[in-house]
């Protein structure tokens, strides 16, 4: 619908539940869900972001993105702090699936472990796992 079977950047990390994660140069992660999860998901109808400022452990839920489809939560890739939101996202949540790796991203997080980065997955080893099907 939305997607045109986007390339999953290689400068990225991603997660087995469908989130990547850009290293900004302050040493804060940009966060957001896949091309692969906005495409099974379908028009995006509604984001519910967390507030910044909260301390998120690995692997938590903290993000639901409401589809035509269904609804579905996103995880902490790092734990961390939040420090930024996508606040565009309130009016305009369609902006996950028109431009996932860009303008579609969800929070920032200034991660309580950098090293944690170096666990997720490259960008090959999700488009051959869980980015596959």
């Amino acid at each position: 619908m939305w997607s045109l079977a986007l390339e999953n950047p290689a400068d990225l990390k991603y997660t087995e539940t469908h989130e990547w994660v850009r290293a900004n140069p302050d040493g804060t992660v940009t966060v957001g869900i896949t091309d692969h999860a906005q495409a099974a998901l379908g028009e995006m109808v509604y984001v519910e972001l967390p507030d910044v400022g909260r301390k998120v452990a690995r692997g938590e839920s903290l993000i639901v993105v409401e589809s035509t489809k269904a609804a579905s939560d996103a995880y902490a890739p790092l734990g961390g702090e939040i420090v930024a939101v996508n606040e565009a996202l309130a009016d305009a949540p369609q902006q996950v699936n028109e431009d996932p790796y860009g303008t579609g991203w969800l929070i920032q997080i200034r991660p309580s472990d950098a090293a944690e980065l170096g666990t997720l997955l490259s960008a090959g080893d999700y488009t051959a796992g869980p980015g596959s099907d």
